[in-house]
């Protein structure tokens, strides 16, 4: 069995990476850090924000609450403290893998 290399994953990304996963200004990010408890991204002795993968999942729900599903700030911060977390975590998850599976397609359609 030939000897296959482990895929190195990043631990942490800066918030220009986290910017251009989701299409958004960095400015946002920086918004939504204030308005939301749950985004907490390490930040370095220069001041540079460090994000982890728990972090961009907690990104990514409240992205889906905001500009998917159309919630108000309030309404979003409303709807992660009173515990829809999961049904919405699990709703954002099926979204990303077929947005993942949509893209995938469409570059197979174009290579014919």
């Amino acid at each position: 069995m030939p000897y296959k290399d482990k895929e190195i994953e990043k631990m942490y990304f800066s918030i220009s990476e986290v910017a251009k996963q989701f299409n958004v200004a960095a400015s946002l990010i920086r918004f939504w850090e204030t308005e939301f408890e749950i985004l907490k991204p390490k930040k370095t002795t220069k001041g540079n924000r460090l994000y982890s993968k728990k972090d961009i999942e907690n990104f990514r729900l409240i992205h889906h609450l905001v500009k998917e599903k159309g919630y108000t700030l309030d309404g979003a911060k409303k709807k992660l403290k009173e515990g829809g977390i999961d049904k919405t975590d699990a709703n954002a998850e099926i979204i990303t893998r077929l947005k993942k599976i949509r893209s995938f397609l469409e570059s197979m359609y174009n290579e014919l």
